[in-house]
């Protein structure tokens, strides 16, 4: 029996099936991907590209999609300024084209419905992704316990998965939603305004009762803002976890 560890660090040669637009800027890639272990929602994987000279760069990316018992995930990537790898997988992928895959890895950001306490996440920009594995997990699973998003974008325009989340606040199991634009908002818009806070945490219930499990995902200096409010606000330290990328759009 191979062992989960082992499989995970294994390259495999994974097949492009589907390309979608998310945004203008982001889309979701469909991966066929051969004798794939299986993931948690939460876990990314690596992405290797190999030129013909020689050389190779990779990248890691949260899966964007919930566990299934086929070998298919989605991640997607939003278009880095000058980005070496995600330029390639927006300006040169095609439905066909082969790609080196490792993982899943990290299980230290991971959700299963087995250990559903409730859920707070905050997402900064392209940081719902593996945000929205967890809620496609939960909604999977049938869970009920109460999840709360708070979703922090530049403007509508650049809401991943938008008619989506939709969906998932339509099933009136126990998740609910709420968007904040920190650039350009429209008219009549009935969401948040502004950079994510501790009063606006509060103001969405955003509170310790019940040890819920948090996430916080996003831009290096949102992710530390957050969970620096959340543990003022008597959040246990311990129960935070976070997942940051740099100006590459790399998670680390």
């Amino acid at each position: 029996m191979i062992d989960p560890a082992e499989a995970a660090a294994q390259w495999r040669i994974a097949t492009v099936v589907a390309i979608r637009p998310e945004t203008a800027r982001a889309k979701t890639i469909v991966f066929d991907v051969p004798d794939w272990p299986g993931h948690l929602a939460g876990q990314h994987v690596d992405l290797r590209l190999t030129a013909e000279d020689g050389y190779t760069t990779q990248r890691s990316y949260s899966i964007a999609s919930a566990p299934t018992a086929d070998a298919r995930i989605e991640l997607t990537v939003d278009a880095v300024p000058d980005g070496e790898v995600s330029s390639f997988l927006h300006d040169e992928l095609r439905v066909g084209d082969l790609i080196e895959l490792r993982g899943p890895i990290g299980r230290y950001f991971a959700w299963s419905e087995a250990h559903d306490h409730g859920l707070l996440l905050v997402a900064g920009g392209s940081g719902i992704v593996p945000l929205m594995a967890i809620l496609r997990s939960r909604a999977q699973a049938g869970a009920t316990e109460p999840a709360r998003l708070l979703y922090s974008s530049r403007t509508v325009d650049d809401i991943f998965y938008q008619a989506e989340l939709d969906r998932l606040v339509a099933r009136a199991d126990g998740f609910t939603l709420t968007h904040t634009l920190t650039r350009r908002a429209p008219t009549r818009w009935p969401g948040e305004r502004g950079r994510i806070g501790r009063v606006m945490l509060a103001r969405h219930h955003f509170v310790p009762e019940g040890r819920p499990d948090i996430y916080v995902c996003g831009p290096t200096p949102f992710v530390e803002t957050v969970a620096e409010h959340l543990v003022a606000m008597g959040h246990s330290a311990g129960r935070i976890r976070t997942e940051r990328f740099g100006p590459s759009g790399e998670f680390r």
